[in-house]
């Protein structure tokens, strides 16, 4: 996204504001007006030269940290006063009513600038900015994003969200911080209930989504399982009808949003136009098989660890497939891809315990996920299996039984339960928090292996990264 200072502040109907220092901006705006925006940052810290800094009101005041973040080069501040608490601010501002609100309206300018045309035969071949892609869905979200942006970029120019950057902020600062000459964009969609993936549609215009899977989590702000979907359904009922809806076979509340977007339709996984075969996992959890689809089998080895992740997988190269990319190419990016942090990390500590760090999140099904994973991973010996596990948060009315549920199928697959403050598992062997879990677990051998895993609250990171600390 590059806009000249008063050109955008036009667009955004802001009131430009030179500032108090002499590069700033001339009073007769010829400074100003020469001053070019590069991209966007909501966080002074992590400001480029160049950027436009928008000073959002959150947990702390976005306004305090204006000052650094012209230090740190940005082009322009967008803000809510028209004067900071030392009087005028230390360089160009545009003033509006609402940061936020701007933001949404930059998101919208910044997806429209965005290149490329369509394909060909894909049902793409119209002029603009064809290939947005948007992924929603209540687990897998964030690992089909990172499969599906390193497929798109063995042929396009590719952009994608960073980390799980997937709402009304996230949004805006991937689409804004493309550069010039994009020719994909991969936009993770996330929800807290109704109207908000709306929202982030309204931004993102896709005109591909993927729906990875609806279960029942963050129910105590979602609702049941029902209003998920329907919250999950807003992306495909946003599609154009030269897009294209990618949707779970297997789950069928994806299957059904069939019914509810003028897209056609792609399906992945079992019984889908897009499928696995002679799945089999190596020593490290990552799965071969055999990719089946219209356009012919392909065979593939996972990057990314788990046998659950084989589904989402299946939906990046449903989307690649479909876009152009050549199927050995599809194979090629899943196998190279490149897992966010804190997901299926498996470190085996010399002289220790395997450790698979998944302690990003959890929920219900990706909890069941990770113990099959621990139980199918190899150990030279007959070595035990432990599950360190925070708190399913988020689960209303129905936490109480879904902990136990994951309490007994790990006891089904043999694995011990660590219980890290949080008494629903009903595991005797519990500790307080994330700092005693290495007390607590002793010594550990070769033999051994140890699944981290729960939700953001529990910080769970901290135990992993004391656990496979060098010479612990």
């Amino acid at each position: 996204m590059e806009f000249e200072v008063r050109d955008l502040a036009q667009r955004l109907g802001a009131t430009l504001l030179s500032g108090g220092d002499a590069g700033g901006g001339a009073v007769d705006g010829r400074v100003i007006n020469s001053r070019v925006i590069d991209g966007l940052a909501i966080d002074s810290r992590l400001v480029r030269p160049g950027q436009l800094f928008a000073a959002l009101s959150a947990e702390r005041d976005g306004h305090d940290f204006v000052t650094s973040a012209f230090a740190s080069g940005a082009a322009a501040a967008l803000v809510e006063r028209e004067s900071g608490p030392d009087g005028p601010w230390p360089g160009p501002v545009l003033v509006v009513p609402s940061v936020r609100d701007a933001l949404a309206a930059l998101a919208r300018l910044a997806r429209a600038g965005l290149a490329g045309t369509g394909l060909a035969g894909t049902g793409l071949a119209g002029a603009g900015p064809a290939r947005v892609v948007g992924v929603t869905g209540s687990v897998g979200k964030t690992t089909t994003k990172d499969l599906l942006a390193n497929v798109l970029a063995r042929r396009f120019a590719t952009v994608a969200s960073e980390k799980s950057f997937n709402n009304e902020l996230g949004v805006p600062l991937t689409l804004a911080n493309a550069p010039a000459g994009t020719e994909a964009a991969v936009i993770e969609m996330g929800a807290r209930g109704a109207g908000h993936i709306r929202f982030l549609c309204e931004m993102a215009r896709p005109t591909i989504g993927v729906v990875t899977v609806v279960e029942g989590v963050h129910t105590e702000v979602m609702g049941p399982i029902d209003q998920i979907a329907r919250a999950k359904r807003e992306l495909v009922e946003h599609l154009p009808a030269d897009g294209l809806a990618v949707l779970n076979a297997v789950d069928p509340n994806v299957a059904a949003m069939a019914a509810h977007t003028v897209a056609p339709v792609l399906s992945f996984g079992t019984g889908g136009e897009v499928h696995a075969e002679a799945i089999e996992l190596d020593d490290e959890l990552r799965a071969r098989f055999t990719l089946r689809s219209s356009w012919g089998p392909t065979e593939v080895h996972l990057g990314v660890r788990g046998a659950h992740n084989v589904t989402n997988a299946l939906a990046a190269a449903a989307v690649g497939l479909w876009l152009g990319v050549d199927p050995r190419e599809v194979a090629a990016g899943l196998a190279e891809a490149p897992a966010s942090p804190w997901r299926m990390e498996l470190v085996r500590v010399p002289g220790g315990p395997t450790v698979l760090n998944d302690a990003y999140n959890a929920g219900p099904a990706s909890m069941a996920a990770a113990l099959a994973a621990v139980a199918a991973l190899p150990a030279p010996g007959a070595g035990r299996r432990i599950a360190v596990l925070g708190l399913m948060a988020e689960l209303g009315d129905e936490g109480p039984a879904e902990h136990r549920r994951i309490a007994e199928l790990a006891d089904e697959l043999g694995v011990e339960v660590l219980a890290v403050g949080c008494g629903l598992y009903g595991s005797p062997w519990t500790v307080d928090s994330a700092d005693d879990v290495v007390g607590a677990l002793g010594k550990l051998g070769p033999d051994d292996v140890v699944l981290i895993k729960g939700s953001r609250v529990a910080g769970l990171e901290r135990a992993a990264e004391a656990l496979t600390r060098p010479g612990r």
